[in-house]
């Protein structure tokens, strides 16, 4: 069973919210999906990276993949990083990146911006994480495990 912690956080600056996404990557020791859902510019990008250097791979190889959609790093894990802000044929457009396969692999970890663009695409025992501005630089991360 993951130890992968959830629950409601309150990140009082980007570095939290770094420090918040590394705990959580450390802790991963199966594959494991994050949807990071919250306003441009509220720190999902952050997020990834945090989660990204909890699997040792270097924070500065893991920048957003807004133009590129989706960007591959290697470390103690396999972690797949897309960026849906600039998809508009839901499911068929996020199938043909080929996110089920991605989904298939063995020691893999997918975190994905802006999930609301996945359409009807279902992925079953994700983890959500809702990133909310509370002003200034304070957010409210939310991290729940969707069974």
């Amino acid at each position: 069973m993951s130890s992968i912690p959830t629950g409601q956080f309150v990140t009082r600056s980007a570095e939290e919210t770094f420090d918040l996404a590394y705990r959580i990557g450390e802790a991963i020791n199966e594959p494991a999906v994050f949807l990071l859902q919250g306003d441009l510019g509220v720190g999902k990008t952050v997020f990834a990276k945090g989660v990204g250097a909890g699997l040792d791979i270097d924070p500065a190889e893991v920048n957003s993949p807004t133009f590129t959609i989706l960007n591959r790093h290697e470390g103690r894990m396999r972690m797949y990083h897309l960026d849906l802000y600039r998809i508009e044929g839901g499911a068929d457009e996020v199938y043909s990146l080929g996110l089920d396969e991605m989904l298939s692999e063995d020691d893999v970890v997918v975190v994905v911006e802006w999930p609301e663009r996945l359409g009807a695409f279902a992925i079953p025992g994700a983890y959500r994480v809702v990133i909310d501005d509370l002003g200034g630089e304070e957010r409210s991360v939310n991290v729940r495990h969707d069974v």
